[in-house]
């Protein structure tokens, strides 16, 4: 008997061993939370639900296994995931499938895929291995070289074009260049560029982003076509008042007004089911889930550790801002899911990938060696 128990505590601690509980639990109710908000969304018509619920699945399956994984490991994925991440991208410039005039899908027969998905990880992965690797002599070059192969993927997903995405992983590896300690100076510099090329960078952009933009800044100019997602969000954020009016009773959500609802605009949904005090609630988990991750970067054992924790919990925080500012009415409307609770599989299952690099590098910390 006692052998027994000894082979059950040992087979559980391999199981749970390598999964950070207050990460796993902080994750968990943010994706009840959007479980539940997407049933609301959707009055469960078309099984979304059930779907979600899979999604939730595999992506916690694709954690596991990622955290039982040390980092020095995780290291080796990098290069190869960004060399088949840039021949996808350029496969689906050349052979993708347009949807609503963006070519950001690829076609592998059996289901589609979007490749711009994988360069989340693959980019932070890359950069953070490659700083690593030069950790010892790190000069201007090398931040010059990771640069170059941060815009490489930027531009082709901004080629698609897919502004939110590209902004997204332009964001991903810009964290890791400022953790492996770009200069100040730089980064000041490069503001000042950046601030002096946004009248030209404004030509290149395309006629429906310069709108959204526009419309930012006035939506009642087009409240039937530009302005209407930023309007009928807004109205279903003030609607919730300080208590909300209750799960599935959601005026706005289920007399259809808000559009996209299951997907980047379920804030808009929860707000109006849940009021100001469910949206502190989900405001103080996020925190905690960012608080969490810059304790686990702080606590790193390498570089590598360091500067890929960092990048993933400060993407997570900007996946979640952008997602509440656009729904807010705050920044423009950009395709920017809320994360762990917005309808869809593929960026689920990448956040949970994230999430479990940073589990991976907080229970192997001590088995690293520098």
């Amino acid at each position: 008997m006692m052998d027994i128990r000894h082979l059950l505590r040992r087979a559980w601690a391999r199981l749970v061993g390598h999964l950070d509980a207050p990460l796993l639990a902080i994750m968990f109710g943010i994706m009840l939370l959007g479980l539940a908000t997407v049933y609301s969304a959707t009055a469960d018509t078309s099984n979304r639900t059930l779907a979600q619920a899979m999604n939730m699945g595999i992506g916690l399956c694709v954690m596991w296994g990622v955290a039982q994984l040390p980092p020095q490991k995780l290291m080796r994925f990098g290069v190869p995931l960004y060399a088949l991440g840039i021949v996808l991208l350029v496969l689906t410039f050349l052979f993708g499938i347009t949807v609503n005039g963006s070519k950001r899908w690829l076609s592998i027969g059996i289901t589609r895929i979007q490749p711009s998905e994988l360069l989340k990880i693959a980019v932070p992965l890359t950069l953070a291995w490659y700083f690593h690797k030069h950790e010892a002599a790190l000069r201007l070059r090398h931040y010059a070289v990771a640069a170059i192969l941060l815009l490489i993927p930027f531009l082709l997903i901004a080629k698609q074009p897919d502004l939110g995405t590209a902004l997204l992983v332009g964001g991903a590896g810009f964290y890791v260049i400022f953790f492996a300690g770009l200069p100040w100076k730089v980064i000041i510099g490069l503001g000042l560029i950046g601030a002096a090329a946004a009248p030209f960078a404004w030509t290149l952009l395309h006629d429906y982003q310069r709108r959204r933009i526009l419309t930012l800044l006035d939506p009642s100019s087009d409240p039937l076509g530009a302005g209407y997602h930023i309007i009928q969000s807004t109205i279903a954020i003030g609607s919730g008042g300080p208590l909300g009016k209750g799960w599935l009773a959601g005026t706005q959500t289920h007399l259809e007004f808000i559009p996209e609802r299951h997907t980047d605009f379920i804030f808009a949904v929860f707000s109006e089911e849940w009021g100001l005090l469910g949206n502190g609630v989900l405001l103080l988990l996020y925190a905690a889930l960012i608080g969490r991750g810059l304790m686990i970067a702080a606590n790193a054992s390498t570089l590598f550790a360091r500067t890929l924790a960092g990048s993933i919990t400060l993407s997570l925080f900007t996946y979640a801002f952008v997602n509440m500012g656009m729904v807010s009415g705050i920044l423009p409307v950009v395709g920017v899911p809320l994360p762990f609770m917005s309808y869809g599989g593929t960026a689920l299952v990448t956040l949970c990938l994230g999430t479990g690099i940073l589990m991976s590098i907080q229970t192997h910390r001590m088995l690293v060696k520098k």
